[in-house]
């Protein structure tokens, strides 16, 4: 019989977040051990529950959220977004210019597909959040990775981004603050982002969904906001995070800047946008009440909130360990330390985590699955208490210690 094979598309796509390592992971939990999935930045498991007033406004809704919706979402979603933004001083968005989806994991391949060509090329940064590099592919486009400097607390490297661009380059993903390192970057930085784009009239895809988890000093610099009347933006922000509802996949991607030379594109996404009918209903009714009520991640982000006092404690711990170096994160949920090549010499980073998963029953993410160059960096998730926390990456000590 004639076998049955995945779409040549597929060819080049990977998401190493969830592949083989978690594959052998789910095979380790049949076995019965049991397994710290640190690879993923799942809230839920880790004892971060929705502030109760979404959860009584999205039960108060459910009757009325029996049927489609708005393929660009409910007013009151987009209503609450476009205030969101107009009160962080972008002024000219409009409800029309609000798209709600998913998750903004849904709505970035939703944009690329009607963006993306055959062959176009997708400024997307090194370490970068995986999803960007396999949707850019799965459109039939060419994701062409810029470097984050490391010794530059991760900060984009600007010429290495302007000796990349050529005649084929549509647009620049930016990813602030970063998945997977942590970095929040300056108001300098932004603006140098934007004004590459401005010169090469690339189109801004900024993920931002992390924006509301910063540390310390620490301030975010939405991209639309420098973008002006010349550099269209596409801004991609929701609820996972931020308000710790990561399962109601509820996010949005907000329209900025030129939109009057960006109609035929525009007409694209909300094809794309009717031909899924509809977000999730239910969870769109979380978002007014999320972004108009009370600010809980304030208490989880500042010193004695957990999600601060876990980054720093494992950021301090790794650093700890010979050989392993991590730059202090910003925001976010992650750290990504570096394996010293001469202390650890790796070939594989992927089976270096399996490896370590076998042993110590830890589950991370290798460095390379995030388009790292090097198997020398791996992304660990800063969600467990402190006491498992401490526990866990001193089982990674104990595994690195055999490999010195």
């Amino acid at each position: 019989m004639r076998q049955i094979r995945q779409s040549k598309k597929l060819q080049g796509v990977r998401y190493d977040v969830r592949g083989p390592i978690l594959v052998e992971a789910q095979r380790l939990e049949a076995e019965g051990h049991r397994i710290l999935k640190l690879n993923i930045g799942n809230t839920a498991p880790f004892g971060f529950e929705a502030p109760e007033q979404i959860l009584a406004d999205m039960i108060h809704h459910l009757p009325q959220a029996q049927g489609y919706a708005d393929s660009q979402g409910i007013w009151s979603a987009r209503t609450a977004v476009m205030h969101y933004y107009q009160s962080r001083g972008l002024r000219d968005v409009g409800v029309e210019d609000i798209y709600i989806g998913n998750g903004v994991s849904e709505l970035i391949s939703m944009v690329l597909q009607a963006f993306v060509d055959d062959g176009n090329e997708i400024l997307v940064p090194a370490p970068d959040y995986p999803l960007w590099t396999g949707a850019v592919t799965l459109a039939g486009g060419i994701p062409v990775h810029y470097r984050c400097d490391e010794e530059d607390d991760w900060n984009p490297d600007l010429a290495d981004i302007e000796s990349k661009i050529t005649e084929n380059t549509h647009a620049l993903v930016i990813i602030n603050p970063n998945n997977p390192t942590g970095a929040v970057y300056s108001e300098e930085t932004v603006k140098g982002l934007v004004d590459i784009a401005r010169r090469h009239q690339l189109v801004v895809m900024a993920d931002e969904i992390y924006e509301k988890i910063l540390f310390e000093d620490a301030e975010h610099h939405h991209v639309a906001a420098y973008g002006g009347n010349d550099v269209l933006c596409l801004t991609f922000s929701g609820l996972s995070k931020a308000y710790r509802v990561c399962g109601y996949r509820a996010g949005w991607v907000m329209i900025s800047g030129p939109k009057e030379l960006a109609t035929d594109f525009l007409e694209g996404l909300t094809l794309i946008a009717n031909m899924r009918m509809c977000a999730n209903v239910p969870a769109q009714h979380a978002i007014q009440t999320a972004l108009g009520g009370y600010q809980s991640i304030e208490e989880l982000i500042g010193p004695g909130g957990r999600f601060y006092e876990q980054s720093m404690l494992a950021h301090r711990l790794l650093n700890e360990i010979p050989g392993v170096s991590n730059v202090k994160p910003r925001g976010a949920l992650y750290c990504f330390p570096r394996l010293d090549p001469e202390v650890y010499p790796i070939d594989d980073d992927q089976e270096f985590v399996i490896e370590l998963l076998r042993a110590k029953k830890i589950l991370v993410t290798h460095g390379t699955g995030f388009n790292w160059p090097a198997p020398d960096h791996f992304r660990l998730v800063t969600l467990p208490e402190a006491s498992v926390l401490e526990e866990a990456i001193g089982r990674i000590a104990d595994f690195l210690a055999t490999r010195r």
